[in-house]
């Protein structure tokens, strides 16, 4: 993963460009526009790559390069390259909205929370906080403008958004955007009943709409209160059902981009599978259910990683590294 991820960081073709072009002015290349997050195809998958790498670094630095993971995020990571992403953030605040924003926050606390476990994470952590208080303030803007979430299997999720800010608001000590993402969590999720969990999966999901729903109302409410919130959600669970939830999903065609995005669901899955598990009481019944269920997407995503196709190596990374450490 760390050699894959050093690879796709520093690989500028081919590139998907995301920009309001207004005059010829507006058609930059890569990496003028993007000097920190010009490679992995696009500007997201750049981004949660670079937090793949210091995860990495702070997890598993003796069994990767450590020396080729520093050198990328020493290239990336200065301040006046993300002085430039924060003014593009700022300049186009619907620009990667709500996905990219919530991996820069993601990024940003990782850097935070590996100071004194990685050498120069203080140094990248300080240069990504302009940044990441441009998104900050962009996500307490739009979330009372909203009105309503995105229910998607694809970068347009506002729950797995939610989640990943939730995740980051304590690193960085941001507890505004803690209350503000909770007071939304609370208005707009907890109150829902009876997903219609057989409707997953969509063709070209990379997150389950459902699991990552749950996953999020679990980050709000305690214990006792999510494990009740959970039966109304979820009825069917405790019976294994449904199993279109509970199985992998066949890749039929990993050479196509968007069906290419079933291996990543089968990821994400693992991810949000587990963790449901581990939030409720280790004799309760649906724990095996959601802990097996895990185990069998894990076991279905993880050899995507080992097939060709730039299409899927360029983002696979970061998820099987999500499905791999659930508890985060």
């Amino acid at each position: 993963m760390a050699r894959t991820a050093v690879t796709n960081a520093t690989r500028e073709y081919p590139y998907a460009l995301v920009a309001v072009v207004t005059g010829p002015a507006d058609l930059p290349l890569p990496r003028d526009r993007h000097p920190a997050f010009h490679g992995c195809y696009d500007w997201h998958s750049a981004v949660h790559t670079h937090w793949l790498l210091v995860r990495l670094l702070r997890r598993h630095a003796d069994s990767i390069d450590a020396g080729a993971a520093h050198a990328v995020l020493d290239a990336h990571l200065t301040p006046a390259h993300l002085a430039t992403e924060a003014a593009v953030l700022a300049d186009q605040p619907s620009f990667e909205r709500p996905y990219g924003w919530a991996w820069l926050v993601a990024l940003a606390a990782e850097c935070r929370a590996a100071v004194g476990e990685v050498e120069a994470a203080r140094v990248w952590a300080d240069a990504l906080e302009p940044a990441a208080d441009v998104v900050v303030g962009l996500v307490l803007d739009w979330l009372p403008r909203a009105g309503r979430p995105v229910r998607d299997g694809t970068h347009a999720s506002t729950a797995f958004a939610l989640g990943l800010l939730l995740d980051a608001a304590g690193p960085l000590r941001r507890d505004d955007l803690t209350a503000a993402v909770e007071a939304y969590v609370r208005e707009w999720f907890v109150p829902d009943r009876d997903a219609p969990l057989r409707w997953e999966p969509s063709g070209q999901d990379f997150l389950s709409p459902g699991l990552s729903e749950a996953d999020l109302v679990r980050r709000v409410l305690d214990p006792v209160a999510f494990a009740a919130w959970l039966d109304g959600f979820w009825p069917g669970l405790a019976a294994g059902e449904p199993r279109s939830l509970l199985e992998p999903v066949v890749v039929r065609d990993r050479t196509d981009g968007q069906l290419g995005h079933l291996d990543g669901l089968n990821l994400s899955r693992a991810w949000s599978l587990a963790r449901l598990g581990l939030a409720l009481d280790v004799d309760d019944p649906r724990r095996a259910v959601l802990e097996d269920a895990a185990q069998a997407h894990r076991g279905a995503g993880l050899p995507a990683l080992a097939e060709d196709g730039y299409l899927s190596t360029h983002w696979l990374g970061t998820f099987a590294m999500l499905a791999l450490e659930p508890a985060g």
